[in-house]
This record gives structure tokens, C-alpha cells and sequence, in this order.
């Protein structure tokens, strides 16, 4: 007796509990715009972030309750952005279409190695354990941190050990910049085709006596371009982006071939 009176309390307090919160859920329930569902079939469900949300879902959700523009999913491009703006009845404006690009040509023939690494096969690891193997402190460490992290596979580490961007498949979702801990990687316009890959600031006598295709800041680039797309902070020539720089002969001028052509893309959003 004195066990089953416990019992039967607990359960009639229990079932009491359940059909409040049964009543509850039925009268303050949030009803969901039910558009979200139907944004979020035409997404292409990767939850890359490319679009600087966390999941497709939440996208969806930023288009409908914040007035988010519908043309930030790079994963999908133009094809999603055409069903996306044929469901809501509006403009598709096509955003600039970006990639990745990484800030150095360091691979194993190019580069001296300082050491042999044996740790983990991570670059964050590899820079905390004094740099990793590579002589340039500013190099890419290749050990694919970058390439784990990219949704679509468009990082590839070569032989030579260097991290190397396939812009036809690039996504310009930006998480390989997070993830590489010397901030090699950068996001630029995918229909510039001209680049200076290297990240280093050491003055030029200290990067001739490690790396081939290294700056050495001769400015001989700067001055072919009359300071007009390509300037100088300290010791690294840069591309300014913003700046448009068409002129092939800058490559020609640069004598440690630090400054490539890549292949342009213009056919996704």
C-alpha cells in the first residue's frame, strides 16, 4: 500500500503534466511559413555556408524573414537562382562569381624544407609545432586542412606537397581561409586571371635563399602597372582586386615568375 499510493500520484501527475503541455503545444504553437520547406527543396542541401548561413534551411528562412537576396548561394549558382527567383516571383540578379586562390607556388621543387615533419598530418598542428618542415615561414604547409574542409573537393595537395585550387569546381565559400593557418588562402574575383602567389614578407635577400618563386619586392611589377592594380606592402607586391589588371606584360617582368595567369570562369553565380 504504502508503494502503490506513491505510484499513483506520480502517474496522475504525470498524465496531468502531459495534457498540459499537450495543450500548450496546441495554442502557443509557432506556425512556420510553409515557403521555407519549398526554398529549401530548391537549395541544393549541401549546408555549405557559402552563403554565410549555417544550413540550407536557415538561408531559407533568412530570404523569407529578413529580406536576405536570393543570389548568395554560390553552390547552386545561376540554375538555383533561376528556381529560386521563378518561385518567389522576383529579379534574378547574378552575383559576381568568386574562387579561392592560394598565395603561394612552394611545392618541394621550389621550396626548401627545413626539416623532416612527423607529427600529425594537420597544418595547424604542423605551425604550432615551430612552423612545420617548410624553410618559409609563410608557406603553404600542404597538409590538407584546406582540402578537408572544402564541401565540393575543389582543393587539391599535389605531390610536391602544395595546396592547389580547381576554380571550375570552387564555390567561393571561403571555409579553406579559415582553415589554413597562415592565411594563404584567399577569396577573389573568378574572372581575374592575374595573380601574385606569395604571402611572404621577408626582404628579398632572405627569400632568394629559400624559395625560387618567391617576391624579392624588385617593384618592377608596381612600376610596369604605374602603381594601378598591383601595389607594395613592405617587402610583398599585392593585387589590388578592386583595381581592373588586364596587362600580360606585368608577368613577363617579374623575374622569379612569382606573378601566373590562371584560367578565368564567368558561368556560375
Amino acid at each position: 500500500m504504502y508503494i502503490v499510493i506513491p505510484i499513483l500520484i506520480f502517474g496522475v501527475t504525470g498524465i496531468a503534466c502531459g495534457g498540459l503541455l499537450a495543450i500548450a503545444a496546441r495554442f502557443f504553437a509557432v506556425q512556420e511559413d510553409p515557403r521555407i520547406e519549398a526554398l529549401i527543396a530548391l537549395l541544393p542541401g549541401a549546408n555549405c555556408g557559402a552563403c554565410g548561413f549555417p544550413s540550407c534551411g536557415e538561408y531559407a528562412r533568412a530570404i523569407l524573414r529578413n529580406d536576405v537576396p536570393i543570389n548568395l548561394c554560390r553552390r547552386g549558382g545561376e540554375a538555383t537562382l533561376s528556381k529560386l527567383a521563378a518561385y518567389l516571383n522576383v529579379a534574378a540578379t547574378v552575383s559576381e562569381c568568386q574562387t579561392a586562390i592560394v598565395l603561394c607556388q612552394g611545392d618541394d621543387t621550389k621550396a626548401i624544407r627545413k626539416a623532416i615533419y612527423n607529427g600529425i598530418a594537420d597544418c595547424s598542428a604542423a605551425e604550432f609545432a615551430e612552423g612545420g618542415s617548410k624553410a618559409c615561414r609563410y608557406g603553404c604547409l600542404g597538409l590538407g586542412s584546406c582540402a578537408r574542409v572544402c564541401p565540393v573537393g575543389a582543393i587539391e595537395i599535389t605531390a610536391g606537397n602544395l595546396a592547389v585550387v580547381h576554380s571550375d569546381i570552387c564555390i567561393g565559400c571561403g571555409q579553406c581561409v579559415a582553415a589554413c593557418p597562415r592565411h594563404l588562402i584567399k577569396i577573389v574575383p573568378a574572372a581575374r586571371t592575374i595573380h601574385i602567389l606569395c604571402a611572404s614578407k621577408d626582404r628579398g635577400p632572405a627569400v632568394r635563399k629559400i624559395c625560387s618563386v618567391g617576391c624579392i619586392a624588385c617593384t618592377l611589377c608596381v612600376k610596369k602597372v604605374n602603381n594601378q592594380g598591383i601595389t607594395m606592402e613592405g617587402a610583398l607586391a599585392v593585387v589590388d582586386y578592386t583595381v581592373p589588371l588586364e596587362d600580360e606584360a606585368v608577368i613577363a617582368v617579374c623575374p622569379r615568375k612569382t606573378i601566373v595567369k590562371l584560367p578565368a570562369r564567368k558561368d556560375k553565380a
